[in-house]
């Protein structure tokens, strides 16, 4: 199993692989599931990205125009992940409104529910677009957005300038470094220097970032 998993995850970062199994039409179905399905979580979103901009380089397929190639998978890419997203919203929503109903237990309260909504009304916006360039927490950040019931347009927008963000950021960067031999003799240490690249500062900001503020005006410990 876990040499299957491995193998799978290897293969999606394979431009022969890729270009065998659906061309980047099965990309756009790996982003819809790493954004809007439970099992998703584990799909290397940032890696695929990259290594199809650079298939894109050289492609003339659908278009002779490589540029023009490179708007059109960045279009439809952005669909597929929006549209995860909101498979991922509706789920929680669907599914999480029960929890408004249970009592509190141990290692249950309500007033921590309660607190999340309010954290996705006043932040949630910026909690969407960050959550996706960061691995895992883009899988659950709209479930959870739809369990506390964060207003849909503001969610749809926001995961909407995120998702362009992301896939247009990440496809460009690919597409740029194309044709450079080093990055394509190179490409596990550039995936991993991409993936450090757009969780860090996030990663930092979570780390120390400021401490919230009591009631009386300082630092909470």
């Amino acid at each position: 199993m876990i040499h299957e998993f491995l193998d799978l995850f290897k293969n999606l970062t394979n431009e022969v692989w890729i270009n065998s199994h659906g061309g980047l039409y099965i990309v756009m179905f790996v982003l819809f599931a790493e954004t809007g399905l439970f099992v998703g979580f584990f799909l290397p979103g940032d890696s695929l990205l990259f290594v199809s901009g650079m298939i894109i380089s050289r492609s003339n397929v659908p278009f002779e125009n490589p540029v023009v190639n490179l708007i059109y998978w960045i279009l439809l890419m952005t669909v597929a992940g929006v549209l995860g997203n909101m498979v991922g919203y509706w789920f929680g929503n669907k599914s999480g409104h029960m929890l408004f109903q249970k009592k509190d237990t141990f290692l249950f309260k309500q007033k921590h529910l309660h607190q999340a909504h309010d954290f996705y009304e006043r932040k949630g916006g910026t909690a969407i677009i960050l959550a996706r360039f960061l691995p895992i927490v883009r899988t659950f950040a709209p479930i959870v957005a739809g369990v506390v019931d964060m207003n849909y347009k503001k969610f749809f927008s926001y995961n909407v300038i995120g998702c362009v963000l992301w896939v247009g950021g990440v496809l460009t960067i690919g597409f740029m470094l194309g044709g450079n031999e080093w990055v394509r003799t190179n490409l596990d240490k550039v995936i991993y220097a991409l993936i450090l690249v757009t969780t860090a500062p996030v990663l930092l900001k979570m780390i120390f970032g400021k401490k919230p503020v009591a009631a009386d005006g300082q630092p909470n410990n």
